[in-house]
């Protein structure tokens, strides 16, 4: 099981750290509204990576769940929103289908700074677009996120959400002692529908692992549905990488 797993605790995923954080981002924002924060693993390309991957999934009508007139696509952890904006930007340039398809973009974090942020750019940046943002801890028993919106998303997507909560090895006493890791995917499949997909982004877990954390070695709806390839290197016989992108469906 994932509990095999362990990082060890971090600043990084800690409430606090991360208030702390999006609120310099705002006021940087106010200050020059062209700095719209961090772009996270950016010397790895990996939100373009990303992005391209869902594009090209999309034109090639290759999503499981097939071809919808509505997608709708959470962001879990969106910090600034920057995935979810360059997701937008890009649908509108690449996507064969942009007009037969309305993407809905809802993004979700436990930081209300974070989501007073990504709300700022949203009005200030792009007006025209429908993007939600919302307040939500995903690791609660009582979420009335969750149960609004059981089963109600196409795609999910993390980029370095759980490689954050994994940093947090504090148990969470409602969720049956339990660190935030380990109950991660059981709160975050209750969003998906059958044949929806999980696209996570991490560079603190392999392959292997971050499989295990996932489908809690087998046990669960999850599976492993396709992945991005990234450059790759060999270090005393082994192959790896710096990051991985694996992408989940719910069976």
């Amino acid at each position: 099981m994932s509990n095999e797993i362990r990082l060890n605790s971090s600043k990084l995923g800690t409430k606090e750290y991360w208030n702390s954080f999006y609120k310099k981002e705002i006021a940087n924002f106010q200050d020059n509204e062209e700095d719209t924060g961090e772009c996270w693993f950016d010397d790895s390309d990996a939100e373009s990576k990303m992005i391209q991957f869902l594009i090209d999934k999309i034109n090639g009508e290759e999503l499981p769940f097939g071809k919808q007139e509505n997608i709708k696509i959470v962001d879990l952890g969106t910090g600034n929103g920057h995935l979810l904006f360059q997701l937008h930007e890009d649908i509108l340039e690449e996507c064969d289908y942009q007009d037969q398809i309305k993407f809905d973009f809802m993004g979700i974090d436990y930081s209300p700074d974070s989501v007073e942020f990504a709300t700022k750019i949203a009005k200030q940046k792009y007006p025209q677009a429908a993007f939600q943002f919302e307040q939500v801890d995903l690791l609660t028993k009582e979420n009335k996120f969750l149960s609004a919106n059981t089963s109600q998303f196409d795609i999910l997507l993390d980029k370095g959400t759980l490689d954050a909560i994994a940093l947090n090895q504090d148990p969470i006493s409602e969720l049956g002692d339990k660190i935030g890791m380990d109950v991660y995917a059981s709160q975050v499949s209750q969003l998906m529908h059958q044949n929806s997909v999980l696209l996570i982004t991490s560079c603190n877990f392999t392959e292997s692992e971050l499989i295990k954390i996932i489908t809690q070695d087998k046990t669960n709806s999850l599976s492993v549905w396709n992945k991005i390839d990234y450059p790759s290197f060999q270090f005393g016989g082994v192959k790896g990488s710096t990051i991985c992108s694996i992408a989940f469906i719910k069976n």
